[in-house]
């Protein structure tokens, strides 16, 4: 799992846009525009862990994740976790805040897919909206959801 991570989002440390909330609990890996995660690798790394029989369903549920991906440029949040002991403090929300406004000051989309139902609420207090849905017959649903550009001008003085 750990390997996955970084091919999936580990770009985002050299880019410095790996974000932990102060306590640790707490993670997001997001990938600046033009940043992609590391296909190779993570094509390794299926293939080492992946039944064959199985594969060619992650090939689909892979496919559907490209053709959700927005082609414009904008940032990608391929990871957010937290200590499930830590669930319901506001450490998620508060990662999205930090990122967002990025997105804002650059005034930039956003991009994830959610893996859990339950944080679509989240994203969507963020103002990220849903796309639709990726799922195979065996694996669990993912929600695919876009933010578009807002410019943030700030506050007057």
């Amino acid at each position: 799992m750990p390997r996955f991570i970084l091919a999936f989002g580990g770009a985002g440390f050299s880019h410095s846009s790996v974000y932990k909330t102060d306590c640790g609990s707490a993670a997001a890996m997001w990938l600046p525009p033009g940043v992609e995660s590391d296909g190779d690798a993570i094509e390794v790394i299926l293939g080492e862990s992946i039944a064959p029989q199985r594969m060619e369903e992650i090939g689909s549920f892979y496919a559907q994740m490209d053709e959700f991906h927005p082609q414009e440029r904008c940032w990608y949040l391929p990871l957010i976790a937290a200590d499930p002991s830590q669930t319901g403090r506001g450490l998620g929300a508060a990662l999205m805040k930090h990122a967002i406004q990025k997105c804002d000051e650059q005034g930039l989309p956003a991009y994830l897919e959610s893996s859990n139902p339950r944080n679509i609420s989240l994203y969507e207090r963020h103002g990220f909206e849903v796309m639709g849905e990726i799922r195979t017959p065996n694996s669990p649903l993912m929600t695919p959801m876009f933010r578009p550009a807002r410019l943030n001008f700030g506050t007057a003085a």
